[in-house]
C-alpha cells in the first residue's frame, strides 16, 4: 500500500479550468465542494480566490481570479497568470464537471478517514489516554467525517406534505404521542412526549423538587411504558435514588423506609409486591460524581447501543466537568457542557433532560409572583440558547407566596421555552411524604389509593392481633 494520500490532480485542474471558463459551473461546484476537497495547496488557493469573488458578487474569470490572488499575495505561489491560463486549457466538457466533482468528494472523504484513523492510532498507542476518552474520540472523529460529507438536497413542499400526511395518519392510530411519555397527561398534551434530539432543561431552586420530578419522569417511562431510561446522578448516590423510587412506587411514607417508623412484619410482603415492577424496569443509574464530558458521551453511546436507552436524565448540569482548558472560566465551561449535551442528543437522536440550578434572583425578585424567568438560569446564557425546552418547577408556598395543605404542596410546572410548541403553566400537587407529583385531577384518585392502603393495613393489623389460629384447619 502506498503512502501518498488519495488524490486526483488532473481532475482538480479540470474542475478549476471549467470554473474559470464556464460561469454556470461555478455555483454548482461551490454547492458541492469546499477548499479541503482539493489536495494540491495551489489548487486550494485558487478555489478560495473564486469563493471570495462569488461572496463579493464579482464575476469569475482569469482576470478577476488573478486580481484576487494578487490581493492575498498568493499569485506567485500558484504559478502566476500563466498557471491560470494553463488550467483553462485543460478543462474537459462542462457536462462532465458533475462527475469530476464526485471524484474529488470521494478522494476528500478517503483522506479525511485516513487522517482520523492516524489520530486514533496515535492516541491508542498513548498509555496516558483514558480508554473511555479514546473510544469517544474515535467515534466522534469518524462521525464528523461522515457528517461533514452529507448534504441534504432541497425538497419541494409537495413531497414534504406527503410525508406530513403519513405522519398525521400514523398519529390518528396511536395515543398522539410522538416521543417518550412523561406520564403526566397535561404535560404530554403540550409536548406530545419528550422528542428525539431535544435538550430539555428542568430548573428550580434547591430543595424545590427537581430530582423528585425527574425521578417521576424516569419511573413513568421505565415502569409504565417499559422504555429504557438512563439516569446520571452527580449529586446523589444510586442507593439514595433507588430509595426515593421505592418510596414513590410503594406508596409507603418515606419516614417508614428510612427507619423513622418501623415497618410491621405484615407490611414486608406488600412492600416487595409493590416494588416488583420497579425491580424489573429498564432503568439504569450511573452515580459517577463530577463526570467528565467525554466519559458521559462514551457511556451514553454505549447505553444507547447495548440497552436501547431512549431517554437520558442528568442531575445536574452544573456538576459536570467541562473541558480541562476551560477550568476557571466558569461561564465558558458551562456553555461547553450545554453545547455537548445538545450535540449528544442530536447525534444519538434521543431526548436528554438536564437538571439545572437557578440563581438567587428567582426568589429575591420583588414586585412579582416570584415565578422563575429564563434569565434566572445559573452561570451561562448558553443554557437557554441551546435548550429546545426549558421547564421550571415553581412552588409559591416555598417562596412564601401562598399556603398549601400539609404534605400536598401546590406546584406549578412552568414551560418557559418550547421551540416546537406552546409555553404555559401547569398545576400539580407534590406529595412530599411519597416523593410523588400528581395532577390536580388525579388527587382524588391518589386520596382513594391512600385510604385503600390504610384500610388494608388496618385489616392486616386486625388479623395479626385477632388471635385467630387458622393452623387448626
Amino acid at each position: 500500500m502506498g503512502t501518498t494520500p488519495p488524490q486526483a490532480l488532473d481532475v482538480e485542474e479540470a474542475v478549476l479550468g471549467a470554473m474559470l471558463l464556464e460561469p454556470s459551473v461555478v455555483d454548482m461546484t461551490l454547492e458541492e465542494l469546499t477548499a479541503s476537497c482539493f489536495y494540491d495547496p495551489k489548487h486550494r488557493m485558487i478555489f478560495e480566490a473564486i469563493c471570495q469573488l462569488v461572496t463579493e458578487h464579482c464575476s469569475v474569470d482569469i482576470i478577476t481570479v488573478t486580481s484576487a490572488l494578487r490581493g492575498k499575495g498568493n499569485l506567485e505561489a500558484v504559478g502566476g497568470t500563466v498557471a491560470l491560463v494553463e488550467l483553462s486549457r485543460k478543462v474537459g466538457a462542462a457536462a462532465h464537471v458533475e462527475y469530476y466533482v464526485k471524484i474529488l468528494k470521494q478522494k476528500s472523504i478517503q483522506r479525511d478517514l485516513i487522517s482520523a484513523s492516524y489520530r486514533i492510532l496515535k492516541d491508542a498507542y498513548d498509555d496516558s489516554v483514558v480508554v473511555d476518552d479514546l473510544i469517544d474520540e474515535a467515534q466522534s472523529r469518524i462521525y464528523d467525517v461522515i457528517q461533514s460529507n452529507l448534504k441534504r438536497d432541497v425538497q419541494d413542499v409537495g413531497s414534504v406534505i406527503n410525508d406530513a400526511m403519513k405522519e398525521i395518519e400514523k398519529n390518528q392510530t396511536t395515543t398522539g404521542l410522538s416521543g417518550v411519555p412523561s406520564g403526566f397527561p397535561s404535560l404530554d398534551r403540550i409536548t406530545r412526549g419528550w422528542q428525539n434530539s431535544d435538550l430539555i432543561i428542568l430548573a428550580a431552586r434547591p430543595s424545590v423538587g427537581k430530582t423528585a420530578f425527574a425521578l417521576n419522569l424516569a419511573r413513568n417511562a421505565a415502569v409504565d411504558h417499559h422504555i429504557p431510561v438512563a439516569i446520571f446522578s452527580l449529586e446523589m448516590s444510586a442507593l439514595q435514588l433507588v430509595m426515593r423510587l421505592m418510596t414513590t412506587e410503594s406508596g409507603f411514607a418515606s419516614d417508614k423506609l428510612k427507619g423513622g417508623t418501623r415497618i410491621e412484619p405484615y407490611e414486608w410482603p406488600e412492600l416487595e409486591q409493590r416494588i416488583a415492577s420497579l425491580a424489573k424496569a429498564p432503568l439504569y443509574i450511573d452515580d459517577t460524581p463530577s463526570i467528565p464530558l467525554m466519559e458521559f458521551r462514551a457511556k451514553v453511546k454505549r447505553l444507547v447501543k447495548s440497552k436501547d436507552v431512549r431517554l437520558v436524565i442528568v442531575d445536574y448540569l452544573q456538576l459536570m466537568q467541562g473541558p480541562a482548558e476551560l477550568r476557571g472560566l466558569r461561564e465558558q465551561e458551562v456553555a461547553a457542557i450545554s453545547r455537548t449535551l445538545k450535540a449528544t442528543a442530536k447525534e444519538l437522536n434521543i431526548p436528554i433532560i438536564a437538571l439545572s440550578q437557578l440563581s438567587r434572583n428567582a426568589v429575591q425578585r420583588t414586585g412579582g409572583t416570584g415565578k422563575p424567568q429564563l434569565s434566572d438560569l445559573r452561570e451561562s446564557g448558553s443554557i437557554e440558547q441551546d435548550a429546545d425546552m426549558v421547564i421550571f418547577i415553581h412552588r409559591p408556598d416555598f417562596v412564601g407566596l401562598g399556603e398549601s395543605p400539609a404534605g400536598k404542596e401546590t406546584t406549578q410546572i412552568v414551560i418557559a421555552k418550547h421551540r416546537n410548541g406552546e409555553v404555559c403553566d401547569l398545576d400539580m400537587l407534590f406529595k412530599a411524604d411519597q416523593v410523588r407529583f400528581v395532577e390536580p385531577g388525579d388527587s382524588l384518585t391518589a386520596q382513594a389509593e391512600d385510604m385503600m392502603g390504610m384500610e388494608s393495613a388496618m385489616n392486616s393489623d386486625f388479623d395479626a392481633n385477632s388471635g385467630f389460629d387458622d393452623s387448626a384447619f
